[in-house]
């Protein structure tokens, strides 16, 4: 298995967050062409939910439906993905055996589904699922729980027509019109909004560097160091750069929760 020409050209222009981005734009594609084959819904991406002590928690995709709301987290990683639902960080390995380890996507999401679901205020079905880029081969992974799915992209019509057929009605179209209102206002989080979720992660990151011997750079050996994206529509969005930059270009996503 080896990276794509548009997968070297991706990791070599932008950053991480912006391959990020692009996934979940991707996955929101995928979720217009369920819509398309007859399972309506309304698509929602970047969701700042608020927390009870004032924080936010940021949801990747959700899609707003008569079953019930669908959860989405989105990954773009390529390579070997490895994880089980228990533990605590999963690992994605590329071709040349480098490792990136990454908070468990699974306790992400369900982090994201308990604020959800205390903002809401109601007893809304809410499905989880963790969707990865088709670029990966979810090699190793492991999920218990019946209510969670774990798949790759091009997949997500299928997990979504699965968990479809098998759950009752759950919402007329006016209640999801309504449940659309109530989280369209949170995607229009100001740019304070945004800086105080970031500051959040990088406090939370810095805080694990003095323990973490795994923020090497796999690649020549160098520390790791958190950097925010300084402009565009990501700008105040952090990830780990090799300190050795542009010498060395290693770039390792900041998982939110």
């Amino acid at each position: 298995m080896s990276k794509g020409l548009l997968d070297v050209l991706l990791d070599s222009i932008f950053d991480a967050d912006w391959v990020g981005r692009r996934g979940e734009k991707l996955t929101e594609r995928e979720l217009n062409l369920v819509r398309l084959l007859g399972r309506k819904g309304q698509v929602l991406r970047n969701i700042y939910v608020p927390r009870d002590n004032g924080e936010t928690s940021e949801i990747d995709v959700v899609f707003i439906t008569q079953k019930g709301i669908f959860v989405i987290e989105s990954k773009n990683y390529s390579g070997w993905i490895f994880g089980d639902e228990k533990d605590t960080y999963w690992t994605a390995m590329l071709p040349n055996r480098e490792k990136n380890r990454f908070y468990n996507p699974i306790k992400q999401n369900r982090t994201h589904i308990k604020w959800l679901g205390q903002y809401l205020g109601e007893d809304i079905p809410l499905f989880s699922i963790v969707v990865f880029s088709e670029r990966c081969e979810l090699k190793k992974v492991t999920v218990e729980s019946s209510d969670i799915r774990v798949i790759k992209r091009d997949r997500l019509y299928a997990a979504v027509r699965d968990i479809w057929d098998h759950a009752n009605d759950a919402a007329d179209e006016t209640k999801v019109e309504a449940l659309y209102d109530m989280l369209e206002v949170l995607t229009h989080a100001d740019q304070a909004v945004k800086a105080a979720h970031i500051e959040r992660i990088h406090k939370k990151y810095n805080r694990t560097e003095q323990q973490d011997t795994s923020l090497i750079c796999p690649r020549c050996g160098s520390a790791l160091v958190f950097r925010q994206a300084k402009k565009g529509v990501n700008a105040g969005r952090g990830f780990y750069g090799c300190s050795k930059y542009p010498k060395c270009r290693y770039i390792r996503n900041i998982e939110e929760t």
